[in-house]
Formats: C-alpha cells, sequence, structure tokens
C-alpha cells in the first residue's frame, strides 16, 4: 500500500470571496504548502482578457500558475466560455497523466459544467488510478442528472479493481446526490472519518457540505477541513485535504 495525498478546492477565479481581491499569488504559497500529490480545482480560469491587462496577471493560465514547478502534470477542462474567456476544472498531479477527458454535464443552457476524467500512473506496479474532477450545478434536478452520468461513467468506463477519486464542489447542501453516490459504490471520506460531511461554504463560517471527496477501492486515511487563515482568505469556499491509501508499489 502507499499513500496519496489530495486536495480540492473552488478557487473562485483566483479572486476573494468578495470578489474584490485578487489572491491568486496567495493561493499557490498555500497550496505549496499543504504538499498535495493530486489537486483537484474548480473555477479556474484559463484565459481572461480583461482580468490580462492587469500587472499582477499571470502570463499563463491560472492552474499552469497553481502548478508552478511542484505539478509538472495538469489537465485542464474548459466549462463555461464567454467574451473574455474561459473557465473550468483542473487537476494537477506528481503522477503522469496518462489520459484525459472533460465529459460535458451540462444540463438546461443556464450552467455549463464538465467532469474531467483523468488516469494516473501511479509509483511501482499498482493499478492505475482514475481521478475525476467534478462541479456540480446549483438546481436539485441538474445535479440528479449529472450524478447519474458520473455514475454511469464509473459504472461503465472505470474498471471494478482500479481506484478511484471524485472529488470537487458537488453544491449538494441538502444531501441528495450524497446519497445517490453511495449507492453506486463511493464513499466519502468526511463522512467515513467522522460521520459527517465537511461543511465548507462560505469559507469564513462554514456551514453548507458543498465539497466533498469520495473513493472507491482505496483505504480513508486522514481529513482535514483547512478554513483557517489563509484559507478562509483565498476562496469562498474552505479546502479539503485527504490522505488515502491504495494498492501498489512504494512510491
Amino acid at each position: 500500500m502507499f499513500e496519496i495525498n489530495l486536495l480540492t478546492l473552488n478557487v473562485h477565479k483566483g479572486f476573494s470571496a468578495s470578489g474584490r481581491r485578487f489572491v491568486l499569488p496567495g493561493l499557490r504559497e498555500a497550496v505549496r504548502r499543504v504538499g498535495a500529490d493530486l489537486v483537484f480545482l474548480q473555477e479556474v480560469l484559463g484565459v481572461h482578457q480583461r482580468h490580462a491587462r492587469r500587472a499582477d496577471w499571470p502570463a499563463v493560465p491560472q492552474y499552469e500558475y497553481l502548478a508552478d514547478t511542484l505539478w509538472t502534470q495538469y489537465a485542464y477542462g474548459r466549462n463555461a466560455a464567454y467574451p473574455d474567456g474561459h473557465h473550468g476544472n483542473a487537476l494537477l498531479s506528481r503522477y503522469p497523466i496518462l489520459r484525459q477527458e472533460n465529459r460535458d454535464a451540462t444540463v438546461g443552457a443556464s450552467e455549463k459544467r464538465g467532469l474531467l476524467h483523468c488516469v494516473l500512473e501511479v509509483p511501482g506496479r499498482g493499478p492505475e488510478v482514475h481521478a475525476i474532477c467534478v462541479h456540480l450545478g446549483l438546481r436539485e434536478a441538474h445535479r440528479r442528472r449529472q450524478v447519474e452520468l458520473l455514475c454511469g461513467m464509473v459504472e461503465r468506463e472505470i474498471p471494478a479493481s482500479a481506484p478511484l477519486v471524485v472529488a470537487g464542489d458537488f453544491n449538494d447542501w441538502r444531501g441528495a446526490a450524497h446519497r445517490l453516490l453511495h449507492r453506486c459504490g463511493l464513499r466519502e471520506a468526511f463522512a467515513e472519518a467522522s460521520g459527517r460531511l465537511a461543511r465548507t461554504f462560505p469559507a469564513r463560517w462554514p456551514l453548507l457540505p458543498l465539497d466533498r471527496i469520495y473513493v472507491r477501492g482505496a483505504r480513508i486515511g486522514r481529513a482535514q477541513v483547512l478554513a483557517r487563515p489563509p484559507w478562509s482568505r483565498l476562496s469562498d469556499h474552505a479546502a479539503l485535504a485527504a490522505t488515502i491509501a491504495v494498492a501498489g508499489g512504494a512510491p
């Protein structure tokens, strides 16, 4: 068995909860200090022409800027496009990304959503690890259909023997999506470790359990909500960190 450290965060396009302060440099430092092997990001900007006029705006896409030199592998799935640019989900990985696909999970016309699926080569001779970065819709009916799509992907496309991590912003404050995901074989890290889902929104006074880390084919270890400063000043969501153990060679 070997451990994989996970982190998930809705980065709010690199701005504070109020949207007034550009906080991406501080966010990069906070993410680096966690030392996660896999980082699941939502609402990350690929391009934004108006913001790019700022003197402190990075010259590369936000996910590449956050990856820096620690995560040499990264994948981006564009979900929403508009005149100034686009944003979506991203995965930063210390492990080689063998394959990636961004599955359109949009329901209706108002909210563009996607499921970013990556297949990773892990240390040693263990099985490939599958990682899906998720950002579900605001409407419960939309989330139900998106979870059905996700469960169908898991059932048809991911071998039952392969370790799987599904993490991100589920917008599921009532828990309906959680119950559906549990029935399709996924276990949530915080629900298993502490008996309840982690509260992550709003970041300064977390009340709603919007963000999750689900696994299959892995043992859940540490699970932690990152809601204190500096995290509470870096997004409208708190970050989640967890450690899982999967079968395979030594790292």
